[in-house]
């Protein structure tokens, strides 16, 4: 199944691309929406953009879960989700979203997932 709609905006194809840049991600299509996930097992990033160019992107945020809620468009993740540190950002057409603040969260997010002998053979992307 696709998405529903695709991504427009750029920082949404941009956090695309990063999440594909690590190691053994699959991207999936459930719900309408893109689920990043490793070895299609556990998820690391859910991606969905709206009608106007708008997206959203959640996130698994153990360390810094209420650091990322103070940015503006932040949320706890529904679902239940927020209990395990996942965090919801919601950006409009026009918004200029924290690109760099957001891939850094994408690195914690895949490191909170991934298998700890995977995450210890890749390091940052960047070379952070």
């Amino acid at each position: 199944m696709a998405a529903s709609v695709p991504l427009k905006h750029p920082s949404a194809k941009a956090l695309r691309a990063a999440a594909l840049g690590y190691p053994e991600t699959v991207e999936g299509f459930p719900w309408g929406h893109s689920a990043f996930k490793i070895a299609g097992k556990k998820a690391f990033l859910f991606m969905g953009a709206d009608e106007n160019g708008g997206f959203s992107c959640s996130m698994k945020l153990p360390f810094r879960n209420e650091e990322a809620l103070n940015l503006k468009g932040a949320e706890p993740t529904g679902y239940g989700l927020a209990k395990s540190g996942w965090v919801t950002f919601t950006f409009t057409a026009k918004a200029k979203p924290p690109l760099a603040k957001l891939t850094d969260y994408l690195d914690e997010s895949w490191r909170a997932v991934a298998p700890k002998k995977l995450s210890a053979s890749f390091g940052p992307p960047g070379g952070r």
